[in-house]
């Protein structure tokens, strides 16, 4: 017979209600506030970012917005307080033409910025962005992509990335001159023959992409912290000492 009175049952049961509520409300004030994860569905950003990656997306350095928050509950209609992310952030962001969608893009134009692509260079105020081929960005991928190219694109203020060509004549390689406007971004994949961007106009003529509101980012991309071979899935514990790409796991995200 349990010596247990129904108090101290009741008792326990309450407390570990306690226990998971604080669990909840610490995982969604960090997810909030602070970090949260986010998978690479696409290659879009390779080299930089592979299909198979997990990345941490810092919630603080843009500061905040309603969609800084699980179901954009908090009614902020701006940025709170107000950061500037650099020129050649890799930032996610909600889609401007459905804020349900989460992207993640390179910012290649800030407000008042003129962008424009010109044989597939990438040319910002009316200047080219210089650019190099480069084996080791080539090698980034592990040979994922054969028929590319590897360059390394140096932007203004001296900041380097990977990006990928397949070559300077795709229908994105050659674009109007875009101006940012006030509180907006320009967004591009280092993909760049193989990425839906704010240069991508859409068969009926509209832009999915876009100028991107300050309002729509969620944050910076911080750092990859695990890595799946494509046809992977996390819970496929057996494949782990093949399936995991350990030289790409706990990098940082130039």
């Amino acid at each position: 017979m349990s010596n247990r009175s129904p108090q101290s049952s009741e008792g326990g049961f309450i407390e570990t209600v306690k226990t998971v509520a604080w669990a909840v409300v610490i995982a969604v004030g960090i997810r909030s506030l602070l970090f949260e994860p986010f998978t690479i569905p696409s290659g879009s950003m390779v080299p930089t970012l592979l299909v198979g990656d997990f990345v941490f997306v810092s919630k603080y350095s843009y500061g905040y917005s309603r969609y800084s928050f699980p179901f954009g509950v908090v009614p902020i209609p701006d940025r709170f307080p107000k950061g500037e992310p650099a020129r050649g952030d890799v930032a996610v962001f909600r889609l401007p033409s459905n804020p349900s969608e989460n992207y993640i893009k390179r910012l290649v134009g800030v407000p008042g910025d003129r962008i424009q692509v010109k044989a597939g260079i990438l040319h910002v105020n009316g200047e080219a962005v210089r650019r190099e081929r480069s084996e080791p960005c080539r090698a980034v991928a592990g040979g994922a992509e054969p028929d590319k190219t590897g360059y390394l694109e140096v932007m203004p203020g001296n900041k380097r990335h990977c990006i990928f060509e397949r070559s300077d004549r795709d229908e994105l390689d050659n674009t109007p001159e875009f101006i940012v406007p006030p509180n907006h971004y320009f967004a591009m994949g280092d993909n760049r023959d193989n990425s839906v961007d704010s240069r991508y106009r859409a068969p009926d003529g509209s832009r999915p992409v876009g100028f991107i509101p300050a309002a729509n980012l969620v944050g910076r991309a911080e750092i990859v912290w695990l890595s799946l071979e494509e046809d992977m899935r996390w819970f496929e514990i057996w494949r782990w000492p093949t399936g995991l790409r350990f030289r790409r796991m706990f990098t940082g995200i130039e």
